[in-house]
């Protein structure tokens, strides 16, 4: 094994008075490989598809581990350039395949500071001001979803699936073995956490027009034996769609039944007066999930489980030694293991603290109306292509244009070519991956497979869902990019 000579000066730290000074290069060499990196790309993800993108990957970044370093700088540029050159930019307006959102960058900033900073949440001697501050935090953020309850609370988590997990997990430890009924629509994580838990087979209520079917639901619960769980939906990964929360509310409390909501895409519309009132009933359930590295443009992880009081979250209590001692406890020091299922923890709270006291609830409500507006302003360009589709259908017999799903309830969007064929949506789909022009989602509804576009880029104009929609081929199905085909 090989030594550093002697003398060789020890690598920086990133904390301490002297931190700052030790990375400010290294942030100049960050900025401008990510910069180089887009350029490079010169669009929404590297064209070629996963084999080119690996081939050039390895390329420039191998060996992982040489014999001899090659320095802090040089290693930053040319990793994060490469990173940069292959990724799927979420920045970019034509990338809308997913819930991947552009950050804002006084979020990305804190994300920094919280690493230099590296306070551990699983005890207070190793984060001070940054438990303190979680705490501030995440109280103010449950009682926008819990406004009349005394003292609601929420634990911060990686996402909805951590919350989902945690959010059954507190029902049980409530009511025993609870029966689980969830929609057709639900997030995969919700019958997943039921698996984990060792809870009963989950019950699937069918979801025909995108929302939990009501009539379903009550014959469900009619059925069911005690204690029961309803999970609701208020923005479904697939088209955006918002159950009806009251109605659900409703059947829960007529049935006594208990109700979780998984709002990790909708929840943030609750700092919009345009659309706070699609989450009426959001204060009703038990639980309530949500995503701030979704429609809140933070840097993944931003999750947060919300409760209506802080004593629900009682059952996950825990006692380590080293870490919440009794007597500790007894003496004032707060005690932070019952805040998590982790351990070691991340301060990822301080981005979204940041970001709500440099925006506020105005900046924040402009930029979830901005994306919504956005979403709105495709869904009529997609309408508009039907329009003239159908009226040139009175003059040619094939028809060229778009044909729109439905009305975007946040800011999902769905269409396809008319007349395409499911292969043909797949096919158009991943012949603009592969050249690196577009990344579409895709998604199942009605029975037939749509393309999907995300819309969370405030950023977004009208202009760039134009330059979207010029991609697609057009008429449909003659004319596909090259490698498709039909079926």
């Amino acid at each position: 094994m090989s030594t550093p000579p002697p003398g060789t000066p020890l690598p920086p730290l990133a904390g301490g008075a002297g931190g700052p000074a030790a990375l400010r290069p290294l942030l100049s060499a960050v900025l401008d490989a990510l910069r180089e990196g887009a350029l490079a790309r010169g669009g929404p993800l590297p064209p070629g598809g996963p084999d080119a993108v690996t081939e050039r990957l390895r390329a420039l970044t191998l060996p992982v581990l040489p014999d001899t370093g090659t320095g802090a700088e040089e290693a930053l540029r040319t990793l994060v350039r490469a990173l940069a050159h292959g990724a799927a930019d979420p920045a970019d307006p034509l990338c809308v395949a997913h819930l991947h959102t552009p950050p804002l960058a006084v979020a990305v900033a804190a994300d920094l500071a919280a690493s230099a900073l590296n306070p551990s949440m699983d005890s207070w001697d190793q984060a001070p001001a940054a438990s303190a501050l979680e705490a501030q935090v995440t109280r103010t953020l449950a009682a926008e979803v819990y406004p009349h309850a005394p003292a609601p609370d929420a634990l911060v988590t990686t996402g909805g699936t951590e919350s989902n997990h945690l959010a059954l997990l507190l029902a049980r430890e409530r009511h025993g073995p609870v029966q689980l009924l969830h929609g057709a629509n639900a997030h995969h994580s919700l019958p997943r956490a039921a698996w984990l838990l060792g809870l009963p087979e989950p019950v699937t209520v069918p979801a025909p027009a995108g929302v939990i079917d009501l009539a379903a639901l009550d014959a469900a619960l009619t059925d069911l034996h005690h204690p029961l769980l309803v999970a609701a939906t208020a923005g479904t990964t697939d088209t955006g769609s918002i159950d009806p929360l009251p109605a659900i509310a409703d059947l829960c409390a007529r049935h006594h039944a208990e109700l979780h909501i998984d709002a990790s895409y909708g929840g943030p519309l609750l700092f919009s007066d345009a659309h706070r009132s699609r989450l009426d009933g959001l204060d009703r359930a038990q639980s309530v999930t949500l995503d701030l590295h979704k429609l809140g443009w933070q840097p993944a992880a931003a999750g947060l489980l919300a409760v209506p009081a802080a004593a629900c979250l009682a059952p996950l209590g825990h006692q380590a030694d080293y870490l919440n001692a009794d007597d500790d406890t007894a003496a004032g020091l707060p005690d932070l293991l019952g805040r998590s299922l982790r351990t070691t923890r991340r301060p990822d709270i301080l981005k979204t603290a940041a970001t709500l006291r440099a925006l506020g609830r105005q900046g924040l409500a402009d930029l979830v109306d901005r994306t919504c507006a956005a979403a709105r302003h495709l869904a009529d360009l997609v309408d508009r292509t039907c329009a003239a589709a159908r009226h040139l259908a009175d003059l040619v017999e094939q028809t060229p244009g778009l044909e729109l799903h439905d009305r975007p309830t946040i800011s999902t969007v769905l269409f396809r070519p008319t007349g395409a064929t499911d292969d043909d949506i797949a096919a158009v789909r991943r012949a603009l991956l592969t050249q690196g022009r577009a990344v579409l989602g895709r998604a199942h509804a009605d029975g037939r497979l749509w393309l999907k576009a995300t819309v969370l880029n405030p950023h977004t104009t009208p202009h760039d869902l134009q330059a979207l929609l010029a991609l697609l081929p057009l008429p449909a199905p003659t004319s596909l990019p090259e490698g498709s085909s039909r079926r």
